[in-house]
């Protein structure tokens, strides 16, 4: 006799235990997510946002249809309290949901289901939610709030700086109490992805790391020395002792072949750096008019050191030493 047919068995679907805030900064119209779990690629599930619309953190068990229906929803007008409730109402599994969300007005409000691990729960504030479930207390989400406000409060950075330095808070106060393995940033603004063709002005994730927050702050530096516009007060003219460093710091990196006799600031030189910057992918940071970023001028420094040290006195091989064995003293 054949075998009776099988009943199809649910496939088991990893908990997205985690830490989050969504937030928006009135002074730019910015709005993002800042996101650490133990889980492999939390930003390939939590994070969602759209420019002058708001953000969304879905996570625990997460709904991921959360993140562009709300979009939707409160595209059509509808609060962050609305929008949550048409979520979860027609969600039968929202007893282990969790969702965060921000609008372009600054209102907030975070879900957390009955049945997310403890510790599990949200805080609100102005132009912020901040949201955690298996955490080791409550302390993380206060943190996470109460550092983002901080942060809005200096006026210094942008809102990526304030996500990320409400993120390390959070795992300062304890975080996830399974430990850390990915973190996320996702920051939209009108225009603001690259060549402005669409709003993913900052889209950067860990995925699997030992420290994932410290190293999500370092490819932020990153983004933010490659895609940041210089400051215009900051800018140095390229002229006297200015002028003379970088061509000589052109000359050890190998784009300026002679130093030019030149007093101002000549073509030769200006093509050398030019070749650089695009060399190193520094050309957001090129400026007109005989002028250059502070930022790119301790960039060239660093490459020259980096890369053109003075040769071993010896002449020895310095690559792919083995350890040889002592030799006796009398040799």
């Amino acid at each position: 006799m054949p075998n009776p047919p099988r009943q199809a068995q649910p496939v088991p679907v990893p908990l997205v235990a985690t830490f989050s805030i969504a937030g928006h900064d009135p002074r730019t119209g910015d709005l993002g997510i800042a996101v650490q779990s133990k889980f492999l690629a939390v930003g390939a599930v939590v994070p969602w946002a759209r420019a002058g619309v708001g953000a969304i953190a879905t996570q625990s068990w997460a709904n991921t249809s959360y993140g562009p229906a709300g979009l939707n929803q409160l595209a059509a007008g509808q609060d962050p309290e609305q929008v949550i409730q048409a979520l979860v109402s027609a969600d039968e599994g929202r007893a282990r949901r969790q969702v965060g969300i921000v609008d372009a007005q600054g209102r907030a409000a975070s879900y957390t289901g009955a049945e997310c691990f403890a510790w599990a729960g949200g805080r609100t504030a102005p132009h912020c939610a901040a949201q955690g479930n298996i955490l080791v207390s409550g302390a993380t989400v206060d943190a996470l709030a109460e550092t983002f406000l901080e942060q809005q409060a200096s006026g210094q950075g942008e809102l990526a700086d304030h996500l990320v330095a409400a993120l390390a808070a959070g795992q300062a106060a304890g975080g996830d109490s399974r430990g850390m393995q990915s973190a996320a940033l996702l920051v939209v603004r009108a225009q603001g992805g690259y060549s402005g063709f669409n709003d993913r002005y900052i889209d950067l994730r860990v995925d699997d790391h030992a420290y994932p927050i410290a190293e999500l702050r370092r490819i932020l530096d990153l983004h933010q020395l490659y895609f940041q516009e210089p400051d215009p007060a900051s800018l140095l003219p390229l002229s006297g002792a200015t002028l003379t460093e970088v061509r000589s710091l052109l000359h050890a990196a190998g784009f300026l072949a002679d130093m030019p006799a030149a007093a101002s600031y000549d073509a030769v030189t200006a093509a050398a750096f030019g070749a650089f910057a695009g060399r190193e992918n520094l050309e957001e940071r090129l400026v007109p008019e005989a002028r250059i970023d502070p930022v790119v001028l301790r960039y060239l420094r660093n490459y020259v050191q980096a890369h053109h040290k003075p040769a071993p006195a010896h002449s020895e091989p310095t690559h792919l030493h083995l350890v040889r064995p002592a030799r006796p003293a009398d040799e």
